[in-house]
């Protein structure tokens, strides 16, 4: 195959999944799609070349992938290491992560899955997984990484794929959305974090605050200019601070927090712009979600 000679401009990190056949290979893809990567599974390795120019196309808007690739290719699997040589030539850097695990943990799985071993033509499982041993024997040994998964859990295998290509990116691998809303129209189901703040002064009963939001300058001033709100925040923070370490260790990908008030114009509208601000100065990616800003205002009542 002619080579073709523009080459990748700027880092592209190519990880490659393989490995034995019920050893985790769909976990390990699953953890490297919440650390952004672009993933593929079950790419034929002969495809390898022209994907490879599709990325260097995509002019740094696609710099971090990751595919699968194993025995499933059949006939094409051999084309693997001819495949890689092609995107070294573009520049394109790849490593290879190999998932392994015993014997008798495969057999287990496959029996729990029911599914069938791809090389078992018998029928017999060990038949087919002795085989996918041999045949996979020359690229475990070319591997950049080998993960043994018999005593893993799926929540274990992710959290070891984190470790190992979440380094380098602080805090990517932990996206967080900070959502206001109103206690009236009820608590946001998906939230894991959830913070009353009716404690706080409430701008509805200030006339001239009323029919303003939490976005607007007056009403965030109102907020958090009581000592009681300054307070709130720090504490609020910190305990945030000590929280999302041990989050991203326990391998969680997505945090959904909730602070609500009465009808979630003002207070909390505040409060959530304060902390998604704190939380991307710690190196976070947060999103903003003012649930009930743009409803009624009706009749709020104080608590």
């Amino acid at each position: 195959m002619k080579r073709v000679e523009k080459r990748a401009e700027k880092t592209i990190r190519v990880v490659v999944i393989t490995g034995l056949s019920g050893a985790g290979k769909t976990q390990a893809v699953r953890a490297l799609e919440d650390l952004g990567f672009f993933c593929v599974d079950n790419l034929p390795p002969n495809l390898l070349p022209k994907f490879g120019e599709l990325i260097v196309q995509s002019q740094g808007k696609i710099n971090k992938i990751a595919l699968v690739i194993d025995i499933r290719g059949g006939e094409f699997f051999g084309a693997l290491n001819v495949g890689l040589e092609e995107l070294a030539a573009l520049g394109i850097n790849s490593e290879i992560l190999f998932l392994e695990a015993s014997d008798e943990t495969l057999v287990r799985r496959f029996k729990e899955s029911r599914r069938r071993h791809p090389l078992s033509e018998t029928g017999r499982i060990w038949d087919g997984i002795k085989l996918e041993r041999q045949l996979l024997a020359d690229l475990r040994g070319r591997a950049n990484k080998v993960i043994d998964t018999t005593d893993l859990s799926a929540q274990q295998l992710k959290v070891q794929v984190i470790e190992l290509f979440g380094k380098g990116e602080p805090n990517i691998q932990l996206r967080i959305t900070v959502m206001s809303f109103g206690y009236k129209y009820g608590t946001p189901r998906d939230a894991d974090l959830l913070m009353d703040v009716r404690f706080l002064p409430n701008p509805y009963y200030i006339p001239e605050l009323r029919h303003l939001t939490g976005n607007e300058e007056p009403v965030r001033q109102y907020v958090l200019d009581f000592p009681v709100t300054r307070l709130f925040t720090r504490q609020y923070n910190s305990l945030l601070q000590f929280l999302m370490p041990h989050y991203i260790a326990e391998g969680k990908t997505h945090l959904v927090i909730g602070i609500g008030c009465t009808g979630g114009r003002h207070r909390s509208v505040v409060l959530v712009n304060s902390l998604a601000g704190f939380l991307d100065q710690q190196n976070y990616i947060v999103a903003i979600k003012h649930r009930d800003i743009d409803k009624n205002l009706g009749g709020e009542r104080k608590r």
